[in-house]
């Protein structure tokens, strides 16, 4: 088997609803019970997460918890680079989605020259931005993030200037933009979807 970095991110200020970030003990514990050793045959690396924002008022409604989301882009993005740098293979266990786009922009930070292709198994499109979101859940934004993508086109809010800095800084993050080219990604599963992100 090739030799492989586990990166466990229990992050869930992405999400609307608690709980994603039991989803990896409860992986863990699974494996367990299958008298699985892949949890003691691999390294394994922590990221801290920010879920005390969950506690706070969300200053941004467009995107909620923008500032906390980030700073997990960034710390995921920096295990991520530095775990392929090293010769490993990132696997990454992670609460809610909205830190997805900071693994991509960790592969795209650790290759900048090669292509990247995403297989996004999910019922969501996650191609919304603070410019068309329904909800302001960051865990909607991820794919928008690696196009470099605010679809302007069908903008339908007006996020104030902090919130539109911090989502530039989201899509620029490692200096690479766009990190992802929209004709490679393939959706799998995919079923529930809005008016804005069919758009793209």
């Amino acid at each position: 088997m090739r030799n492989i970095k586990i990166i466990e991110v229990r992050s869930e200020i992405g999400a609307g609803t608690r709980g994603a970030s039991l989803g990896i003990d409860a992986i863990k514990i699974a494996a367990l019970d299958f008298m699985s050793s892949f949890f003691v045959h691999f390294p394994s690396e922590v990221v801290q997460e920010e879920n005390r924002l969950l506690y706070e008022p969300v200053a941004s409604p467009y995107a909620k918890r923008i500032q906390g989301v980030l700073t997990m882009y960034e710390r995921v993005a920096k295990s991520v680079s530095e775990t392929i740098k090293s010769g490993l293979f990132p696997v990454i266990l992670a609460g809610d989605h909205s830190t997805s786009g900071g693994s991509i922009a960790g592969v795209k930070m650790a290759k900048p020259k090669n292509r990247l292709g995403v297989i996004w198994i999910d019922a969501h499109a996650d191609l919304h931005s603070p410019y068309t979101t329904p909800s302001g859940n960051m865990h909607g934004m991820p794919l928008t993030t690696a196009l470099d993508e605010d679809n302007l086109d069908n903008q339908v809010h007006n996020p104030d200037p902090n919130t539109v800095e911090l989502w530039n800084k989201l899509k620029h993050l490692g200096k690479i933009h766009p990190k992802i080219f929209s004709e490679d990604i393939v959706y799998i599963a995919l079923r529930d979807f809005e008016k804005e992100e069919e758009y793209l």
